[in-house]
């Protein structure tokens, strides 16, 4: 039983990791995406690249960014929840 758990356990965070990459990198697209509309739209200001990864370093410390860790949180909270609710409820 305890084989069973781990093993659903591991396969789960491995799943999560996936999602929480492919997430990962699908958002820093989109940003740097915005970030090069941004610059056209601004009249060009500077060089573009420059421009583009100062904005990438203020999104990498952002609060969107640690949002996508949600991915980690809350499979394991529907988890205990749905524990919780069929042993006491």
């Amino acid at each position: 039983m305890v084989l069973a758990f781990l093993r659903v356990a591991v396969i789960g965070f491995l799943v999560a990791t996936v999602a929480y990459v492919v997430v990962s990198i699908w958002s820093r697209q989109v940003r740097r995406r915005k970030l090069r509309e941004d610059w056209e739209e601004e009249g060009r200001p500077g060089d573009r690249r420059d421009y583009v990864e100062k904005g990438l370093d203020d999104y990498d410390d952002s609060f969107r960014r640690k949002l996508i860790l949600l991915i980690y949180l809350v499979p394991v909270a529907v988890v205990v929840f749905i524990i919780y609710a069929v042993n006491f409820m």
